[in-house]
């Protein structure tokens, strides 16, 4: 039997496995709620922006969803969460908390899926030019109760537009403020760079401080790992976000499709998975990006065939930036009781393991626990039984003799209820 059949059996045999996948969708909305000498009532009507916006949400379903150039009326994030989100039959979406300080009529916002996440809190990294919003989200896991879960620290910035080496300077001045909050903020933790940035090439200096921070536990990944000279680039067609347009319409601004401006970029953490929350690899891209429209209208010859017909239509007259996308899986178990007709109540580890993989067990009677650790093949490498009293008890399993990497672990009460769980040992 295959690796991949063998494992794919073990989640089955063990019970559930504690999972979830998270769809994070970034997206500029071209002046949402504003109205300006050249962004009108005709051609950037909020009423129709809502029907393309709608239909974008529903072929994406987002389950966290930030987005840049919105209206700063807090009227206005309300509207798109009424009349957009909680829209035909759904209910479940909600914003973040309004802050602003940088002298801007272009905010950022955040909206997550609250039968998933939870709002913890609301920053501001920097006003210059523009706030930098860092929003901070936790997963509503069945272990909340005891103060542990999966947290996901959102990073929306709209950098400085246009080229040159004074715009380039002042991308680079935002960008150093946002990773020296950061610095003093929670650095060991799981973090989205995401947003408008605005920039034309990898040797842009506020790229730069993204990736190469001088505090390595804070630097940010490309998913895709796509650096270059992305500008009028024919190499990443297939990248590119902006512009959906050739022709004007007299808000949005043309050229076609030649520009990689808009990014979700990921700490190691999410690279990694070291912290409950994972890349789905493969999941990030631009939606509506076939690849074959460089240098032309979104709607252009060839036929996009990417997404369907009418979310294409509404990527092009909604925004001249396409969303990108892309999935988290979560560690976490979404408001399943693991241990019902247990004697159980919880099982805590502490992941990643060292020298020891340490356990906190919660009863609700005196117990028996067995913990097995196996290999992704299958093996039982290490088997131990425990006695567990009623209330809570802290245990510690030696795992030295095992390399560094992903095991499965495999908690078996004295009523056989099973629950297995991922360690990472380094």
């Amino acid at each position: 039997m295959r690796k991949s059949g063998l494992l794919f059996f073990l989640f089955l045999s063990f019970g559930l496995f504690a999972q979830d996948t998270l769809t994070v969708l970034q997206y500029n909305l071209l002046n949402y709620g504003n109205i300006t000498s050249y962004c009108t009532n005709t051609n950037n009507n909020i009423n129709n922006k809502d029907e393309y916006l709608k239909k974008i949400i529903r072929y994406i379903k987002p389950d966290i969803f930030t987005v840049d150039e919105m209206s700063k009326s807090p009227a206005i994030h309300q509207h798109l969460l009424d009349k957009v989100l909680n829209t035909d039959g759904v209910g479940y979406y909600r914003k973040a908390d309004f802050l602003s300080e940088a002298d801007s009529y272009l905010v950022n916002m955040l909206y997550y899926n609250s039968e998933k996440l939870r709002f913890h809190s609301h920053t501001i990294a920097q006003s210059y030019i523009r706030d930098v919003d860092v929003y901070k989200l936790y997963y509503y896991s069945n272990d909340l109760k005891q103060g542990d879960t999966a947290f996901v620290i959102c990073v929306v910035a709209h950098l400085k537009a246009s080229s040159g080496t004074t715009n380039s300077n002042k991308r680079k001045v935002m960008a150093q403020n946002t990773m020296n909050y950061l610095n003093n903020y929670d650095d060991d933790n799981n973090y989205m760079m995401m947003g408008d940035f605005n920039l034309y090439s990898d040797e842009e200096p506020a790229y730069l401080q993204f990736l190469y921070y001088s505090n390595p536990t804070l630097r940010f990944n490309d998913p895709i790992e796509q650096s270059g000279a992305w500008h009028n680039n024919y190499t990443y067609r297939n990248i590119h976000t902006q512009s959906t347009h050739t022709e004007s319409n007299g808000c949005a601004v043309t050229g076609g499709m030649d520009d990689r401006f808009d990014f979700i970029l990921i700490s190691d953490h999410i690279k990694n998975g070291t912290k409950n929350v994972k890349y789905v690899p493969g999941t990030y891209h631009a939606v509506g990006q076939d690849g074959k429209h460089f240098n032309k209208s979104l709607i252009d010859p060839p036929t996009n065939t990417s997404v369907p017909s009418d979310v294409l239509s509404a990527l092009y007259d909604n925004s001249d930036h396409l969303p990108v996308t892309l999935k988290l899986e979560v560690d976490k178990t979404l408001g399943i009781n693991e241990w019902k007709n247990s004697d159980l109540e919880e099982v805590r580890m502490v992941n990643p393991a060292t020298n020891e993989l340490k356990l906190t067990i919660t009863a609700k009677n005196h117990s028996a626990l067995k913990v097995d650790i196996i290999s992704l093949t299958g093996q039982i490498l290490i088997s131990k039984q425990y006695d567990v009293n009623k209330g809570q008890t802290t245990l510690s399993m030696p795992v030295t003799r095992l390399t560094s990497g992903l095991y499965l672990v495999r908690l078996t009460d004295g009523k056989s209820v099973s629950v297995v769980r991922k360690m990472v040992k380094r």
